[in-house]
């Protein structure tokens, strides 16, 4: 065994003294660092990939609009339609006519996106799962609701609300009456803001709220592997072949502040929780500096004896290191098991009344998380670069102690 090994274990070894105390002080900091960091980035990563679950699921991937000076109607969509379903990757199109309108039941009142959707088409383009209530028809006077809006609204599967067109407002010449539809289904994404913002009907029905006799707002695309970026480059460069006339946006383009304000906390969390860990690498840098004061009689020996600074040095460098070693794989332990019971934690300290996750403010349903092999090797990266910097000063300080004055004291 090297000469440095051999004495950071010895000087390891418990004896009941205040250096053993700061020393298991010291180790517990690193382990709280790093279980934090990896459980913040974890629940974080976790979160922006469900996020982009909900959106790919719910949202079109691609959507086509009139193009800037043509109007704001896509003409000719059943056979643009029709050619953009033959590209490959492309899962489903549907034509829609999208708008904000008012829904009235009992005095309530929201103010919800309605998408006008092919019935044929609309469990294709929405990946939704089973309806809450009721069922997904939309043919004739039918409207299906998303369980937040419902919830909002006071109605159920069978209640008639009293749908108003936007029209109205804009329209000086002309009166828009209000329609009675039914509420036929009520759905539930497992996202507050799709459940509580968006409802469905027939694109007949959106045609005639509209005023629009011919052609469509939007063409939304569905494709097999939206998250490729390459082939999903490679894709849209096909979508924009077929219909060079028309403006094509992406689902990155789309909800772009969402994701970037995702990575921009997600960062900024894991640097502020990052001086924990820097914290408790100074706990270690205090243990030492502790540890060589008390062995000031012990190094002048081995001074005297003609060891080299260097072996004294490595000694005191591999204490500091074996300190962080085993508060990060007591970290990396206590991380995921915290993460595998999360869930549970949460449900637990609700049952207190201390909400940690609340849908009305994530608008998520469950707490998700996903540990990325990187953002371990970081950490670990991180804590072994400032245990390695921590642990040098009193190394340093240890090896250039004066031979006679040590033995002295």
């Amino acid at each position: 065994m090297p000469f440095s090994l051999f004495l950071a274990l010895k000087y390891l070894k418990p004896k009941r003294s205040v250096t053993s105390v700061i020393t298991c002080v010291s180790v517990l900091g690193v382990l709280l660092g790093v279980a934090v960091v990896i459980i913040v980035r974890a629940v974080m990563t976790g979160f922006g990939d469900l996020w982009q679950e909900k959106i790919l699921d719910f949202k079109p991937h691609i959507s086509l609009t009139a193009g800037y000076g043509g109007g704001n109607l896509v003409k000719d969509e059943d056979a643009l339609a029709e050619k953009l379903a033959a590209i490959d990757g492309v899962i489903a199109v549907t034509p829609e006519i999208d708008t904000r309108a008012l829904l009235e039941f009992r005095g309530r009142v929201a103010a919800p996106v309605i998408l006008g959707v092919d019935p044929d088409r609309f469990s294709t383009a929405y990946r939704i799962g089973a309806p809450r209530a009721g069922s997904y028809d939309l043919e004739g006077d039918s409207i299906v609701l998303g369980v937040d809006l419902a919830r909002r609204l006071g109605v159920w599967t069978g209640d008639k609300v009293t749908v108003y067109s936007p029209k109205t407002l804009v329209a000086r010449d002309e009166i828009y009456l209000p329609c009675k539809w039914t509420v036929t289904g009520i759905y539930s994404s497992g996202q507050r803001d799709y459940d509580s913002g968006y409802a469905v009907a027939s694109l007949a029905n959106l045609r005639e709220l509209m005023g629009v006799e011919k052609g469509v707002y939007a063409i939304h695309l569905k494709t097999s592997d939206p998250a490729d970026r390459e082939k999903f480059s490679a894709l849209c460069s096909q979508v924009r072949a077929i219909a060079p006339a028309c403006r094509l946006v992406t689902w990155q383009e789309a909800d772009r502040e969402i994701f970037n304000a995702l990575a921009v906390e997600k960062n900024m969390t894991a640097l502020l929780l990052m001086l924990i860990t820097v914290v408790a690498i100074f706990c270690v840098m205090n243990t030492l500096l502790v540890l060589t004061v008390q062995k000031t009689s012990e190094i002048g020996l081995m001074k005297a004896l003609g060891f080299p600074k260097g072996k004294i040095m490595m000694a005191f460098v591999v204490h500091g290191l074996i300190q962080c070693t085993t508060g990060t794989l007591l970290g990396l332990g206590a991380a995921y098991a915290v993460l595998k019971n999360l869930q549970n934690l949460v449900e637990q300290l609700a049952r207190f009344g201390i909400e940690v996750f609340p849908k009305a403010v994530y608008g998520l349903d469950s707490i998700p998380y996903r540990i990325v092999a990187a953002d371990i090797a970081w950490v670990v990266v991180i804590v072994f670069v400032f245990g390695l910097l921590a642990s040098l000063v009193p190394a340093f300080l240890a090896a250039s102690k004066n031979p006679v004055e040590a033995l002295n004291k």
